[in-house]
């Protein structure tokens, strides 16, 4: 049988589903090899109190649930992303959202403490989210990667104001999140991103709360 070109679009797009499927579950229920070193790997921490570990894992928590939802914006934008080349930098950003993810899943085990129960929810909200940011074409998807990144990184200087001064392995961990973050809205912005309407960066700061809040506790 002679396999029609419209057949193998459609066989090479099932193909990509399964993939990104089969990266979802992965990311959300077994831990994944980290493409760089742990940054508190040499870190040398104080003892903390019992409401200190409390804090720092709710802390830890979020950020966990926020790598969860960035995994899925970047696979969810990548499946829909028309530039063979703006794919490749989305996949190369999502590997380090994987190290990001990886960091804060050993760092919450080290608190005693598990990601948040929400995690699917999170994970598939995000990547809908991405197709739909995708497929409105990649200039307003890339600034959408933007617009995201840099609310991340505000979310970021945050935490490092609420974590206990004692808890410097967490500290090293958010403070290199925060770096790779600002250096993914950088390129978006370099690739071309379109400047988002305010009300689009409002609805996304809304969102965001919802699920920092939800998955601080839970």
């Amino acid at each position: 049988m002679t396999m029609k070109k419209d057949d193998f679009r459609h066989y090479n797009l099932a193909d990509e589903v399964i993939g990104h499927i089969d990266k979802a579950l992965n990311n959300i229920f077994c831990p994944q090899t980290a493409f760089r070193e742990y940054p508190a790997a040499d870190v040398v921490g104080d003892e903390l109190s019992p409401e200190q570990k409390k804090k720092s894992a709710s802390l830890m928590r979020v950020n966990h649930a926020g790598e969860m939802a960035a995994q899925a914006l970047y696979h969810g934008q990548a499946l829909v992303a028309r530039d063979k080349t703006l794919k490749d930098k989305l996949q190369h950003a999502s590997d380090e959202e994987v190290d990001h993810l990886n960091w804060c899943r050993t760092r919450l085990e080290e608190l005693g403490e598990q990601p948040s129960k929400l995690d699917p929810l999170w994970y598939a909200g995000s990547f809908a989210i991405g197709m739909a940011a995708g497929a409105v074409g990649d200039r307003w998807n890339l600034g959408f990667l933007a617009e995201t990144e840099y609310q991340v990184v505000s979310h970021l200087e945050g935490h490092l104001q609420n974590l206990p001064e004692e808890d410097k392995r967490s500290r090293a961990i958010v403070e290199q999140m925060k770096i790779d973050e600002l250096g993914h809205a950088h390129l978006a912005e370099d690739l071309g991103a379109a400047k988002l309407p305010e009300v689009v960066k409002k609805g996304m700061q809304l969102t965001s709360k919802v699920m920092t809040g939800v998955s601080e506790k839970i």
